[in-house]
């Protein structure tokens, strides 16, 4: 793949196993780390669901929790920190890579110290991804600890300019944070021939639009619907929603109030997204907040130009007026305006091209040196074995 590498590290992933945008890239991330020769370890609580290909070079360590009658929840953080200490003992790894600053930031911090007390010294770099700063992290329970544990973290790094501004913004965080965006496998999400499912859905040639997500209110399907709405009362025009969640049942009721049902597919969770995107027209992201906006990089990268809310990491991804437009939040009319522009026969293979070009600068080839930079310079700069001022006498405080 690429040739960047001077010596393989060895690096312990932690992250959340699930279909989030965190876990996708965290484990993306590990997988290529592993092509290069690296070797990566992955420390979760179950089997991440894209850790689905054999790679000599990785490993899977599961977080063992046991329900005592004891807790009323099982302290994860304790088991995630013990199972770290672990691996870094038995595997001699060189870095921990933490993705989602809660509980996985802190559990680091746990594991770094217990650590020294045995004679090692490992640096552990957090990852921040949105929801564990925006949400999460600015609850007044979480705060203190979240802050800690990224100024205590050896290296941090968020994934839009935004969302570093967002950090500084709510925390007192005085560490520097490096801005690597999130990327995309071109290998995998890229057009694919599927007319035969166009064909199907828009057997008169309609226009095709598509939405993905979790159906959370912050992702705004509401506005999704109306959009669409409105374009198809100007143009035959289907729509695909992709993806499940809280918002589903209130959004299948608005297909009805609008009487839109006959022209929307609710397709459920998708595993192979990129055969959807092959076949679509235009991307829809009207969300309240995004910290970078992966599903709209993904459908790009399937040359689907993308029409988005002014907000969060969205203007870093999408060029206004170039592979798509930004619209204030809430702003159906102008969103509309703009899918309507985009979607005439003259314009859209000019921005379905500008879409896939924006792309292939988030591609995994050109982000993935950024992080074995980072990962270098941040070993570096951390030595490595504890220094003799640190190994303490007993009875000494550990603080």
């Amino acid at each position: 793949m690429l040739h960047s590498i001077h010596h393989a590290m060895k690096i312990g992933i932690v992250c959340y196993p699930t279909f989030g945008g965190s876990g996708v890239v965290a484990t993306e991330l590990g997988k290529a780390l592993a092509k290069e020769g690296h070797q990566i370890h992955f420390i979760t609580y179950t089997q991440p669901i894209r850790l689905d290909f054999f790679n000599e070079n990785l490993y899977y360590h599961e977080v063992d929790l046991r329900a005592y009658p004891l807790f009323q929840y099982p302290p994860y953080e304790l088991a995630l920190a013990s199972k770290m200490v672990n691996v870094v003992m038995y595997e001699k790894l060189d870095l921990l890579h933490v993705h989602y600053a809660i509980p996985h930031a802190s559990a680091a911090y746990m594991a770094q110290q217990i650590l020294r007390t045995h004679g090692i010294d490992i640096p552990f770099i957090t990852t921040l991804h949105g929801t564990d700063i925006t949400l999460v992290g600015k609850d007044a329970s979480y705060e203190p600890v979240v802050t800690f544990s990224i100024n205590q973290s050896n290296g941090v790094t968020a994934v839009s300019d935004d969302l570093k501004k967002d950090t500084y913004r709510h925390f007192s965080v005085h560490r520097d944070i490096e801005v690597i965006p999130n990327f995309i496998d071109l290998e995998r999400f890229k057009k694919q021939k599927k007319d035969h499912f166009k064909k199907a859905i828009c057997p008169n040639n309609e226009k095709l639009l598509v939405h993905t997500s979790n159906f959370r209110k912050v992702k705004r399907v509401d506005d999704v619907v109306r959009i669409f709405d409105k374009v198809r009362q100007k143009m035959p025009a289907r729509l695909l929603l992709v993806g499940d969640g809280p918002e589903r049942n209130r959004i299948e009721d608005l297909c009805r109030q609008l009487n839109t049902c006959d022209d929307v597919r609710f397709l459920g969770k998708q595993e192979a997204v990129e055969e959807v995107l092959s076949v679509c027209d235009l991307f829809l992201m009207p969300s309240e907040k995004e910290s970078f906006g992966l599903a709209a990089l993904e459908a790009m990268a399937c040359e689907v130009p993308v029409i988005a809310a002014r907000t969060g990491g969205l203007p870093e991804l999408v060029e206004d007026g170039k592979s798509g437009f930004l619209s204030p939040v809430g702003d159906v009319e102008d969103m509309v305006k703009h899918a309507l522009f985009i979607l005439q026969d003259d314009q859209l293979p000019e921005f379905k091209k500008n879409a896939l070009a924006r792309a292939k600068q988030f591609d995994i080839t050109q982000i993935l040196p950024l992080y074995e930079n980072y990962y270098k310079k941040v070993v570096n700069s951390h030595g490595g074995a504890v220094p003799p001022t640190e190994s303490r006498k007993q009875g000494q405080p550990a603080f």
